[in-house]
This record gives structure tokens, C-alpha cells and sequence, in this order.
């Protein structure tokens, strides 16, 4: 498990830290928007700011985006680069911890990754969370030239060389993949990032509690949250680590609504008011960082500002 965090995160008055996607895609992908909302989301109390990962939106993709009806958003036609976008809120903050939810691990070679996202961290000092996935698109995945299948073997040999290259020093690696020949490779992180690992397949809870520091996982329906928590714990268990050591970090992607919503249509979609109850039950669930994306919702900056404020407020 990594050390304890150089710059300590705030925590709402329900004991949960909250986090905010920082401005990365459709009307929010400006340097503007990044400078105004990574600045102000700080002095507003978040404990952390997130980027996202998409590359592209096929017209006629060959898999459903894996939420609502299955339609890709349209906003993510217009997708910044997500180490850019940390390394300009970097710059620009000075306390807030530095978080992706997630990386599509597969489609970077992992030395690239490993050297990019130290540098990250390097520059904001040591605030870096590292979040990774294995992506849901195999048109993405053609597009950077990395194989469909086998993604699984992929994605844990990935996370093998990100280890060795932020851990050990000289570097050397090798397997079917990648070749690192026995080498200097700087910067190194100021302390091995905590590492959060995406997804639901049983498989990939399951790796999880053997080698993650937490879940990264989406608002849903809380015996389903809880039971794949369940799975969690219970790998980390079976692979002599502590459950209690881990943490499970909630992304939730709210379409703000005037009326309230059927019961059936939370948590996607409610007044502010439904979803911050369903917040606290989600953090009574065992959530211990909840982390709110209102780029889908929000008109502009300062719409997405007032309502960041008044999350906090309410749930404070």
C-alpha cells in the first residue's frame, strides 16, 4: 500500500472526500475551463480532481457505450488528452490530489505511460492517483493498433512494468510484449501512486483485491455496489492483503433535474436533493470517495461551479 498522502485530503462533513472530473470534453475542453474549474473546485473544498479517457466516437461503433441506452454522449467527440489535462491542473493547483477515472491501460505502451505519469506526479508534487481500465471499445482499441483479445494478459503485464519501472532502479524488464534492457528511467514518483483499477466483470473485481489499492466504480443500484465490493474484499482476503486497507472510489455522472425523478431513474438523474441522499447511502454503503462529473449536465463553467457548490453545501 502506498504512504501516507504528502497533501491530506479534505473530507465532507458525512465523512466521504469528494472529488470533481475536471473540464476535459465537449463544451469544457478549453485551457480556460480547466484554469478556472481546477482553481476554484480547490478553494471550494474538493479533495481531488479526475480526467477521463476517449479517443474517439465511431459513427457506427461495433460496441454499445456501457451505460444509460448504450449511445456514446456526444460530448466526447471533443475528448482532451487526460495527461495533459492533469499536468495543466497541476500548474494550477496546489493542494488537490491529481486522479484518472480512468486510463484504457492497454492502448499505451507501458514505459511511456510509467515515464508520463511520473512526470505528473514530479510536477504537482506527489499528488498523483492512478486510475486504469481495460476500456469497453474495440474500435478504440483498432484504432491505436492494440489487440481485442488477450486484453486481460495485456492489462496485468502493464501493470507489472509500471511497478518495476516506478520501483526499482536500474530498470529491467521483460516478457512476450515489451523488452527494457537494464536502464536508468527518471523521474521517479515521489511515493508509488495509489493505484485504482476499473471495471465490474467478476474477474476484474477479483484483481482487484489482489494487487489494486481500491475500485473505481460507477454509481449504480446499491446492492449491486455492495456486492461486488463483497468480491473485492474477499480477493484481497484470499491474497493475504488486508479488505480493509482498500478504498472504493464512486464516479457519479448526474443529469440534473427541476422535478424529482421516479425512484427507478436514480442515481443517473434526480434534483440535487435525491442525489445527495443517494450519496449518503452510498457512503454508508462503504464508498469512501465519491467523485461528481457534471460536464453532461452543466451549461457552462459557472453553472458546472454552482453546482459543485451546492453538492458540497447540501452535503455537508
Amino acid at each position: 500500500m502506498p504512504a501516507q498522502e504528502k497533501n491530506e485530503p479534505r473530507t465532507m462533513g458525512f465523512g466521504v472526500e469528494i472529488g470533481l472530473a475536471i473540464s476535459q470534453y465537449g463544451r469544457f475542453a478549453s485551457l480556460d475551463s480547466i484554469r478556472s474549474v481546477a482553481q476554484e473546485s480547490e478553494a471550494l473544498g474538493f479533495a481531488s480532481l479526475w480526467v477521463g479517457d476517449r479517443l474517439m466516437t465511431p459513427l457506427s461503433p461495433r460496441d454499445p457505450y456501457p451505460a444509460g441506452d448504450g449511445t456514446i454522449p456526444p460530448d466526447f467527440a471533443t475528448f482532451l488528452d487526460p495527461v495533459a489535462v492533469l499536468s495543466v491542473a497541476a500548474a494550477h493547483t496546489t493542494r488537490v490530489r491529481l486522479g484518472a477515472s480512468a486510463l484504457n491501460a492497454c492502448w499505451y505502451p507501458p514505459a511511456i505511460l510509467a515515464r508520463s505519469l511520473a512526470t505528473v506526479d514530479h510536477l504537482s508534487g506527489g499528488r498523483l492517483n492512478v486510475g486504469l481500465g481495460l476500456g469497453w471499445s474495440s474500435d478504440e482499441y483498432a484504432a491505436v493498433g492494440v489487440p481485442w483479445r488477450s486484453r486481460a494478459a495485456r492489462f496485468e503485464a502493464v501493470l507489472d512494468v509500471l511497478d518495476t519501472i516506478w520501483t526499482t532502479d536500474p530498470v529491467s524488464y521483460e516478457d512476450e510484449h515489451w523488452r527494457i534492457t537494464p536502464s536508468r528511467i527518471h523521474p521517479k514518483p515521489e511515493r508509488r501512486p495509489p493505484l485504482y483499477l476499473a471495471g465490474f466483470a467478476p474477474a476484474v473485481l477479483r484483481r482487484i483485491g489482489r494487487r489494486a489499492d481500491g475500485w473505481l466504480t460507477a454509481a449504480m443500484p446499491l446492492p449491486a455496489l455492495t456486492a461486488m465490493w463483497d468480491t473485492v474484499r474477499q480477493s484481497a482476503e484470499e491474497a493475504g492483503r488486508d479488505p480493509d486497507a482498500l478504498r472504493m472510489v464512486m464516479r457519479c455522472n448526474p443529469a440534473i433535474t427541476e422535478t424529482p425523478s421516479r425512484p427507478e431513474a436514480l442515481p443517473p438523474a434526480g434534483t440535487v436533493t435525491q442525489l445527495t441522499d443517494y450519496l449518503r447511502s452510498a457512503a454508508d454503503a462503504g464508498v469512501h470517495e465519491i467523485i461528481l462529473d457534471f460536464q453532461q449536465t452543466a451549461r457552462d463553467d459557472r453553472h458546472l461551479l454552482d453546482l459543485a457548490a451546492e453538492f458540497i453545501t447540501t452535503l455537508k
